[in-house]
């Protein structure tokens, strides 16, 4: 990977009904990355994992939790609205119930927010991606 590096967040608090707003860009060799949201490494409520060509997937958004040392079921929506050498802008709000994703071209992926918490203080983006921006409305 070309001039990638991990963007950890963390003390910054997302609260349910906040709007978590992410711009990026793929760099052009990417295989997948990953958005991740939760209160540690070990205890993610979200991850968002776009996969190019990567674990066996192709063009697939994989959506999953991280819990208790272990992955839940995963959730594929339909639908791959990101490109290699593009720019993307992604939405994330979230309720005690569950968090909306906001993808480029407007669909939406309702994942559950199975800890169930009001807030989320730690983010990791890793993988196949440049952030630009990250900001809490």
């Amino acid at each position: 990977m070309s001039n990638v590096q991990n963007v950890v967040v963390q003390n910054m608090s997302f609260k349910a009904g906040q709007t978590l707003i992410i711009s990026g860009f793929v760099v052009p060799d990417s295989t997948n990355f990953a958005i991740n949201i939760g209160n540690s490494p070990e205890e993610l409520a979200l991850h968002m994992n776009p996969r190019f060509n990567a674990h066996g997937d192709n063009n697939t958004v994989v959506c999953n939790s991280y819990q208790g040392g272990s992955w839940c079921q995963e959730h594929r929506p339909d639908g791959f609205p990101f490109n290699y050498g593009e720019e993307f802008k992604v939405w994330i709000t979230f309720t005690h119930e569950e968090f909306k994703i906001i993808l480029p071209d407007n669909s939406e992926i309702h994942f559950p927010n199975r800890p169930g918490a009001e807030k989320y203080n730690y983010m990791l983006f890793e993988g196949g991606v440049r952030i630009q921006g990250i900001e809490i409305k």
